[in-house]
């Protein structure tokens, strides 16, 4: 075998592997595949039409990454944060987002201010229930990211998604549609941030969003806090 073909070989293998992974991670971070779910590598190869060998590898990335854990008697299963965790990733997020909108005070257009306003309506109306309605964490993730967009750094907007993609989306959503006192706070928080904005109060808006995406992770640490008992035990 040539060195060339043989390159080849591995290049493709890798790029099977970062496949299986992003695809993978994919229904973790939507949710398809829950936290504190086995992962099993026979039936992920047969979802995915593949043979075990790169379900083994894409699993030992995902491991690496932190998103998955192995556990004695269990195997690879879907990793539950600590609430420590999430309280510190929150902490750096809050500052992130805080001049993140610090800059959309004077970037973020009239339809930018029309569009936060629908995206938080959209959250707060969304169908509550043990299955939140994709508008629940659709409205919310659309709010933040028409802010990310609004504020013109791209390395900013780059920070802040790596951050939020270390938690599966869908816990964000339960936790609003689990707590409607949240839900309401959440809203209200918004619409400050909003109303900070349309005022062009730097100072008012950045605050606002520090204390809401701090109030957040709050929320999030409790949750991780109370299923972290029951999802290996329950």
């Amino acid at each position: 075998m040539t060195l060339a073909r043989s390159e080849g070989i591995i290049s493709s293998g890798n790029a099977l592997v970062d496949d299986l992974a992003a695809k993978i991670r994919a229904r973790i971070m939507s949710g398809e595949i829950p936290i504190g779910s086995q992962l099993r590598q026979a039936a992920l190869a047969e979802a995915f039409g593949v043979s075990r060998t790169p379900v083994r590898e894409a699993l030992r990335q995902l491991q690496n990454g932190g998103l998955i854990e192995v556990l004695p008697n269990r195997g690879a299963v879907v990793r539950v944060p600590v609430p420590w965790e999430v309280r510190e990733a929150y902490e750096v997020r809050a500052e992130l987002e805080a001049l993140a909108t610090r800059r959309a005070v004077t970037r973020a257009s009239k339809q930018a201010l029309a569009e936060l306003r629908a995206a938080n309506k959209r959250m707060s109306t969304a169908t509550t229930g043990q299955t939140p309605d994709p508008g629940t964490g659709g409205g919310n993730d659309a709010f933040h990211t028409i802010i990310y967009e609004a504020s013109g750094n791209s390395h900013l907007a780059r920070a802040i998604f790596e951050i939020n993609e270390r938690f599966p989306r869908n816990v964000s959503a339960l936790v609003l549609a689990d707590d409607p006192r949240h839900r309401e706070e959440n809203f209200q928080e918004h619409e400050r941030i909003v109303d900070a904005l349309e005022a062009g109060d730097v100072d008012a808006a950045q605050d606002a969003m520090r204390s809401h995406v701090l109030n957040a992770g709050e929320h999030l640490a409790h949750w991780y806090e109370r299923r972290s008992s029951t999802v290996f035990h329950g």
